[in-house]
C-alpha cells in the first residue's frame, strides 16, 4: 500500500487544486491563476510545485473530494499565521455525507464534520510541502 502513496497524493492534488494548469506568459506554469485553496475565506495561490513529505506535514490541509463548482482545498494558516510553518501540509481528505456545499475556511469544515455533513479522514502518506501566498 505504500507503494501506492504518491500516486495517490499526485491523483489527489490533481483533484484538489484541479493539475494541469495552463501557463500564461506572466507567471510560470506551476502557478496557480485561480488559486490553489482557501484560507479563512480567501483565495490563496502557491508559486512553487508541491514536494512530497509523507507523515511529516504540521499544518491542517483539507482536500475537499467531489464538492462543488468552485471548491478548493482548505488550508488552517498561512503566511503571517501564527504557526505557520512555511506551507509543510497535514493531508485531510474530505468526504461528504449531504449534498456538498462550499468549504472555505477550517472551521467551516469542521462545523460541517460536527454535524456529520462530512467526514475527515487523516492521509499521512499525503502530506506535503508547497508554501502559499495570500
Amino acid at each position: 500500500m505504500r507503494s501506492r502513496a504518491p500516486l495517490l497524493a499526485g491523483l489527489l492534488l490533481i483533484l484538489t487544486f484541479g493539475l494541469p494548469v495552463t501557463a500564461s506568459a506572466s507567471s510560470p506554469p506551476f502557478v496557480f491563476p485561480a488559486g490553489c485553496c482557501y484560507l479563512d475565506g480567501a483565495v490563496v495561490r502557491t508559486v512553487v510545485p508541491p514536494a512530497a513529505t509523507p507523515d511529516a506535514g504540521r499544518d491542517n490541509f483539507y482536500a475537499i473530494m467531489g464538492g462543488v463548482a468552485g471548491q478548493k482545498g482548505v488550508v488552517a494558516v498561512g503566511p503571517g499565521s501564527s504557526g505557520y510553518h512555511g506551507g509543510d501540509w497535514k493531508f485531510f481528505a474530505v468526504t461528504w455525507n449531504v449534498t456538498p456545499y462550499l468549504l472555505t475556511s477550517e472551521s467551516a469544515v469542521l462545523a460541517a464534520a460536527a454535524v456529520g455533513a462530512v467526514t475527515v479522514s487523516r492521509v499521512p502518506e499525503n502530506d506535503f510541502l508547497c508554501p502559499i501566498q495570500r
